[in-house]
């Protein structure tokens, strides 16, 4: 049996969307089709820029607009393929409420860790995750993904081999990229790069 550090990975590049009118409010946009905004269009066409110098085998995009939006602008429309896995979490009765009106009837909830009534739960992300990441195992490719806060953390958890709601711990911002890679030194899935703006004009938190 081939060891792990005979193991093929591809390199993966996740790409949160850029800005909506939901962003700054912290309102939870799950399956609600949300357009960008203007500084959403304009942070993801500086995320273009900054992917232009890399070589994509591969380049795939959640179904929603915002995500679709955001691949068009950084230039990547015509080779898109859209995945309904990389579809953000379905939010349920929460969706379109900020979290700070959800915790005054339920303290303390966090969506990974608690999950919503009549939607989805980590284990549903990261069954999707899981799924996703054997599709692209085996091959030694550089694979671009433009996705969601929630499904590309669950994503990233899952690659290093973590339950899925612990992607709770990794912060994304809107227009971030990062970078999933295998080190080959530790015979590890690991990250490369996390939440990085410096493409982004402005100070952004």
């Amino acid at each position: 049996s081939a060891s792990m550090s005979d193991a093929v990975f591809p390199t993966l590049y996740l790409c949160r969307h850029g800005d909506t009118a939901w962003s700054p409010q912290r309102r939870l946009a799950g399956r609600t089709d949300l357009l960008l905004v203007e500084e959403g269009f304009a942070n993801a066409r500086q995320l273009g820029q900054r992917l232009r110098s890399i070589h994509f085998d591969r380049v795939l995009v959640s179904p929603l607009l915002r995500a679709r939006q955001t691949a068009e602008m950084a230039g990547y429309a015509s080779r898109s393929v859209v995945d309904p896995r990389l579809m953000e979490m379905d939010f349920g009765d929460y969706d379109g409420k900020t979290t700070q009106e959800i915790r005054q009837t339920r303290p303390g909830w966090s969506y990974l860790r608690d999950g919503c009534p009549n939607g989805e739960v980590a284990d549903d992300l990261g069954k999707r995750a899981d799924a996703l990441l054997t599709d692209l195992g085996g091959h030694h490719e550089n694979v671009l993904l433009f996705a969601h806060s929630v499904i590309l953390r669950v994503l990233t958890a899952r690659w290093l081999g973590y339950p899925a709601a612990d992607g709770r711990h990794f912060m994304l911002s809107p227009a971030s990229l990062c970078i999933l890679a295998y080190d080959p030194v530790e015979a590890s899935p690991t990250i490369e790069l996390w939440n990085d703006l410096s493409h982004l004009s402005g100070a952004r938190g």
